[in-house]
């Protein structure tokens, strides 16, 4: 027997139930004639029915059943650690684990464990591959993770598979109708009041997970497969990435779960180096048709503007500048010139030691730009290149595009999401930290709370933002993200639009709704994405709420909320004792009235920006009211919001 001569009597038959650590949340996980199967409950009331677990090899026999338990252990954990930057300062990562060694009983005897987290928001489990004396590299074929929820819940869903990645607008049906593989965060509103989201954190070497329905209607684990039809090559010892959960009484009490960023794994170097960051950048201008990314006489990114924004910077309060279509490759039908587009080349009318010099002159940070539009292999060529070019010009944040439908990797055309995709995003990860490069990723992989470990992740796209304005979103698009997409770690909305009126990218907002981004889409780099002059010139009063906002906070509080129709949420500044509101509707007008008892005692100078009672996002967008109050913790604030409109608080303490 060599190695295995200790698994003796494997258990056939198993049972073992283990509870959250206030006891609210039981998931039992059992062995039936040699199948796993777990299940979780809440309060004793359903959330996953029976579910299988397994996975299928190619070439072997699936680790699925014939299976016996070695042994089982448990431990419990309990720590609070302190994030660089984000939503809050300290957060608490307390479970209880059980690690269940599983053996075949036949000849082969092959192992894996099944390793089972409970949180008091949620249950997350993942596959340990150690070491086979047969072999070291597995083919995964299919992941056979089950989640068997009552089908008749009501699930918020976009599609996977499709040319646009994750850039689609959400739809909302029940979980029986869910035809075809949608992408993750998935969240759903059981029959029984509960709400889940169904996620994965930890996402490293291995295809994205989407989910479908299978032949027993219930929802399984469809990874993204890559061009070969695999879903996965692994070389052993190998873990999946976590399965998530996330369980709440309301909606709202997702937005405070922590779970994808506890089950990742603490920084291994020295991040302190990392700031979030609030910036303008020389983009909008291009979706408006006032200038161009391409070269010619609507050039945006010359030194002439680029200086004239960094002035504009300065005068604005803004931290940074970020300049896209500053090099080669934007001439023509740019996304057909990623193969041969260079990151180091500057165009003729863009001098980057100039510019760089300048920005440095005037303590402005330039943001970079990277479009690969998808041709990693050109990419990853210069990479390294491509970073130490931006290093030697004093630029330490970087904006990466990936705009192709598909990714062009050695040759072949894969998914962003599948196991080379990722492995390629973590590539420009690992490189950025060290070289102390903090990123914005656009057309990304899923955020899985790996900013954790490389806190230079400071944001990303990965949802439909405002350059989708202009007819493709409706106002209730931002009323789901903080219960979808926003799930799943900070988003680069490009807030900030003013111009909401031009006939080219109108804008289906209010002005005061394009304030309340800044605290109800959390990102660790915000942008100021319209052109200086609407914040100088037209709006200059409602600006000044962008230029007080901070980019990263102390605590988040969501106050109110409804899935689709309304949000409000608080956060409290991690530098000062100030707290700011933000509020946002659907295509409905809405009053809602916020209790402040969670503020300290003493005066607060109520700074508040909202709606006027004539404004309308179809027809009187810019009709803002901005008036002061003095409030206390004893206090309630009654805003009224306009279809399709918002608000802004700033409480500053006296």
């Amino acid at each position: 027997m060599g190695l295995f001569s200790w698994l003796f009597r494997p258990k056939q038959e198993y049972e073992r139930k283990i509870a959250s650590p206030n006891g609210r949340i039981v998931a039992e996980v059992k062995l039936v004639r040699g199948r796993v199967f777990y299940n979780v409950k809440k309060d004793d009331k359903v959330i996953v029915n029976d579910s299988t677990i397994g996975i299928a090899l190619r070439g072997r026999k699936s680790l699925v059943d014939g299976l016996g338990v070695i042994r089982a252990h448990e431990r419990s954990f309990d720590e609070v650690w302190q994030t660089e930057w984000g939503e809050e300062k300290e957060i608490r990562n307390n479970y209880n684990e059980l690690a269940l060694y599983l053996a075949e009983l036949g000849d082969k005897k092959r192992l894996f464990t099944m390793r089972f987290r409970i949180f008091d928001d949620g249950v997350a489990f993942r596959y340990e591959l150690p070491p086979q004396p047969e072999f070291q590299r597995l083919a995964i074929s299919e992941e056979l993770t089950e989640f068997k929820i009552d089908n008749n819940a009501l699930a918020w869903h976009i599609p996977a598979y499709q040319p646009d990645r994750y850039v689609y607008n959400y739809s909302q049906n029940p979980v029986y109708e869910l035809a075809h593989s949608v992408h993750t965060p998935l969240t759903i509103e059981l029959p029984n009041g509960y709400f889940i989201s169904i996620h994965e954190a930890a996402l490293y070497d291995y295809g994205s997970m989407t989910l479908r329905l299978n032949k027993n209607q219930a929802l399984m684990s469809d990874i993204t497969p890559l061009s070969d039809g695999m879903k996965a090559y692994v070389e052993l010892p190998f873990n999946t990435p976590w399965r998530v959960v996330m369980i709440a009484d309301a909606a709202t009490d997702l937005i405070v779960n922590h779970m994808v960023l506890n089950l990742n794994e603490p920084p291994k170097d020295d991040f302190s180096w990392v700031k979030p960051l609030k910036f303008m950048g020389i983009w909008w201008a291009m979706f408006v048709g006032e200038w161009t990314w391409a070269p010619g006489e609507r050039h945006g990114a010359t030194t002439k503007h680029a200086k004239e924004y960094i002035d504009a910077c300065v005068r604005l309060g803004i931290e940074g500048l970020l300049i896209e279509g500053w090099n080669n490759g934007w001439e023509g039908d740019w996304l057909q010139n990623g193969n041969s587009t260079s990151f180091t080349r500057a165009m003729h009318d863009f001098n980057m030691s100039e510019v760089s010099a300048y920005a440095r002159k005037n303590h402005i940070q330039l943001v970079g730009h990277h479009e690969t539009v998808g041709f990693v292999d050109n990419y990853e060529r210069q990479l390294e290149e491509a970073y130490d070019y931006y290093i030697k010009y004093g630029i330490k944040y970087i904006k990466p595009g990936y705009a192709g439908s598909m990714m062009t990797i050695q040759g072949r055309r894969e998914y962003h999401h599948s196991q080379v995709g990722v492995r390629h995003y973590q590539k420009t990860v690992e490189l950025a930290a060290k070289k102390h490069i903090m990123l914005d990723i656009h057309e990304p992989i899923k955020g899985t709370g790996i900013e954790r470990t490389y806190p230079n992740l400071l944001t990303r796209e990965g949802a439909r933002g405002q350059e989708y304005e202009g007819g493709a979103l409706s106002p209730s698009h931002t009323t789901i993200l903080p219960f979808t997409r926003l799930l799943a770690g900070g988003m680069d909305y490009t807030s900030g639009i003013f111009d909401v009126t031009n006939f080219s990218k109108r804008i289906a907002t209010t002005l005061a709704r394009q304030l309340a981004y800044y605290v109800t889409i959390y990102s660790g780099m915000q942008m100021a994405a319209d052109r200086p002059r609407f914040y100088e010139k037209v709006q200059p009063r409602a600006y000044q709420f962008i230029r007080d906002v901070p980019v990263s906070f102390a605590t988040t509080l969501p106050l109110l909320g409804k899935i689709g129709e309304y949000y409000v949420v608080t956060r409290k500044d991690r530098d000062s004792a100030d707290w700011y509101i933000g509020g946002v509707t659907n295509e409905w007008a809405r009053r809602v009235r916020i209790n402040l008892s969670y503020l300290d005692d003493g005066e607060y100078e109520a700074q508040i920006y909202r709606d006027d009672f004539t404004a309308h996002y179809r027809d009187n967008q810019l009709a803002i009211t901005i008036e002061k109050r003095v409030v206390t913790k004893k206090d309630f604030l009654d805003i009224w919001m306009a279809p399709g409109g918002g608000f802004a608080v700033r409480l500053k303490k006296l």
